[in-house]
């Protein structure tokens, strides 16, 4: 009960911030077309990106650049949160593999993504492949020591205490360090989707005819100030619906975590 009045308190102060940051920049692009502080076109009204989201909507365009966008993101990031775990469960399991490739990998991951689509679009074009690619990339790279490090700090107690119960390698891995690693892997998928936006915008904005990163750099080039705000609320509607679901996911796996927590706090 009383995680619940705090759960509710934390989403009406997550709506009233919400209500008063448009109220502020609703009033503020009033008064700055009153005084002329600077040219009013470059700081839309949020009332002119409603209406631009409504003509938008009605003709189709909103959702045409938006479910490409959408399509690009969740193909690039299963295909990447699903290497990753592919790959880490190798190196948890495999450590001379884990030997060989982890150089190749700490070489590799502090290069920003972003660094590599020159290439990307040179060797794949500027087609689908090189944006979900680059997006699969950022992906995996990122959730790649999450998923190992869950994997690899099971507690040697557990590991043990099933050894002793008579449980095989496979029933180890299956029973015991999975579900051990299930908390890193969804903190890493929430640490994730925020690297893969930008390699989605980073993709859009360079090699694209459709999407949000497009709609951006194409309103930049012709001042569509009210276009450009409302590609970026788009992609942040689009992220804080994605980062639900997975918090959503979790709290139904993670359940157990739960009720252990609000037994404690009982």
């Amino acid at each position: 009960m009383k995680k619940r009045k705090r759960n509710k308190k934390e989403l009406i102060l997550s709506i009233t911030s919400l209500i008063l940051f448009f109220t502020l920049w609703q009033v503020a692009t009033y008064f700055n077309q009153r005084y002329g502080w600077f040219n009013p076109k470059f700081l839309p009204a949020p009332t002119d990106i409603i209406k631009k989201a409504i003509t938008y909507a009605g003709d189709g365009t909103l959702w045409l650049h938006t479910s490409i966008s959408i399509r690009r993101i969740l193909i690039g990031f299963m295909i990447g949160g699903v290497l990753s775990v592919i790959v880490g469960m190798i190196f948890a399991n495999q450590k001379l593999v884990e030997a060989w490739f982890s150089p190749i990998i700490n070489l590799l991951g502090p290069i920003p993504p972003y660094a590599l689509l020159p290439i990307i679009i040179i060797w794949f074009g500027i087609g689908e492949s090189s944006k979900i690619g680059l997006i699969a990339y950022c992906t995996f790279m990122t959730m790649l020591p999450y998923i190992t490090d869950g994997l690899k700090n099971t507690p040697p107690v557990l590991i043990r205490a099933a050894t002793s119960l008579g449980a095989t390698n496979w029933q180890i891995f299956t029973k015991v360090m999975i579900p051990n690693a299930i908390p890193n892997i969804f903190v890493g998928m929430k640490v994730t989707l925020a690297m893969t936006f930008g390699a989605l915008m980073v993709s859009e904005m360079l090699g694209a005819s459709k999407g949000l990163g497009y709609m951006i750099i194409n309103a930049k080039q012709w001042f569509k100030m009210d276009d450009m705000f409302l590609a970026i609320i788009m992609i942040g509607m689009i992220y804080i619906f994605m980062f639900g679901i997975i918090q959503f996911v979790e709290h139904i796996v993670l359940k157990w975590k739960t009720d252990v927590t609000n037994a404690i706090e009982k």
